[in-house]
């Protein structure tokens, strides 16, 4: 009786491994079958204008300043619809934008065709933003946000930093620290979609 028990074990076995066999080899092709259409989709998805799909670029939020050196006016991003737009957020007091301010400046008075440069003074002294502008040929508008509203829209905790927004005032790009030419061509290629 012994025997009959051994034999039945081990045919009982060999059946139970060959039926695991062939439920591993079919979920071993279910399995590949899955990764395969996944990275099919995934390719499909990203290739239908050659490149990877970007998520939507965010609308700028909307400001409304005392135009700095100028009593009674306002600096406003509604003040350029359908034009593509720069927003430098800067301070008299802050190192870098003591470097980025002359170039731009200059940027300024051979690019004001192409797109609109808006400077944001955030965080600092009448007095010492108007002579900041002054000493370096600022001739964009520059609206005063002593209370650093605008900034805190905007995300931004440390200065310099500039938008670039395109036609419909969506930020398509944003630089950390003091832009150069380089940044600022590729920002307006990207807000002009040239």
């Amino acid at each position: 009786m012994k025997q009959r028990v051994a034999q039945q074990t081990w045919q009982g076995a060999i059946g139970s491994v060959w039926r695991s066999a062939l439920r591993h080899k079919v979920a071993a092709v279910v399995i590949a079958v899955c990764v395969v259409g996944s990275l099919t989709g995934i390719g499909l998805a990203s290739s239908g204008s050659g490149q990877a799909a970007r998520p939507a670029d965010p609308a700028a939020p909307a400001f409304s300043f005392p135009a700095l050196g100028h009593s009674g006016q306002r600096v406003s991003l509604g003040d350029y619809p359908g034009k593509p737009v720069i927003v430098n957020f800067f301070a008299s007091w802050c190192t870098p934008c003591k470097q980025e301010t002359p170039l731009l400046a200059k940027f300024y008075r051979t690019e004001q065709a192409k797109v609109a440069l808006v400077g944001l003074d955030e965080n600092d002294v009448l007095g010492n933003a108007m002579s900041f502008t002054r000493a370096n040929n600022v001739s964009y508008p520059v609206g005063f946000d002593p209370q650093f509203s605008a900034a805190d829209a905007y995300g931004v905790n440390a200065l310099p930093q500039t938008f670039f927004l395109n036609a419909k005032h969506h930020i398509v790009d944003r630089i950390f620290g003091a832009v150069t030419l380089t940044d600022l061509s590729k920002g307006i290629a990207l807000a002009t979609g040239s």
